[in-house]
């Protein structure tokens, strides 16, 4: 089974790039790259998921999924890692799965997918300081 995700990144400081993680190490591919301009971001992707009535939680899966099982989580790149060198950004956003019920991968599924409105951490709003 398919699950489209539909990330909202809520206004993220300007002038840098933000991405999605595609892939697990350092053998990942930078996809989706937008400049923030004041703002909101989109990302969408699709993941599986796994263990229809053998678990009591849904399992994911996929190349943009990362984690160890029960701790799964989407990885949006800031900066360098969304293929910005010259930025002094270099982190990623944790996107956890953990809180998606079977319940709720149901109801995405008869609909277009499900939603999440992620603010900007607080640690962001201020703009590097080269030392």
């Amino acid at each position: 089974m398919t699950l489209n995700l539909h990330i909202i990144l809520q206004k993220p400081p300007t002038g840098i790039y933000f991405a999605l993680q595609k892939g697990h190490g350092n053998n990942f591919k930078v996809i989706g790259m937008q400049l923030s301009d004041c703002g909101d971001l989109l990302f969408d992707l699709s993941i599986e998921v796994k263990g229809a009535g053998k678990a009591d939680t849904p399992q994911f899966g996929g190349p943009y999924v990362q984690g160890p099982t029960g701790e799964k989580f989407i990885y949006i790149g800031i900066g360098t890692f969304a293929g910005q060198p010259d930025s002094p950004w270099n982190r990623r956003l944790k996107i956890p799965l953990r809180d998606i019920s079977w319940q709720m991968v149901n109801e995405a599924a008869e609909k277009s997918g499900l939603e999440t409105v992620v603010p900007v951490p607080r640690k962001m709003v201020r703009q590097p300081v080269l030392l």
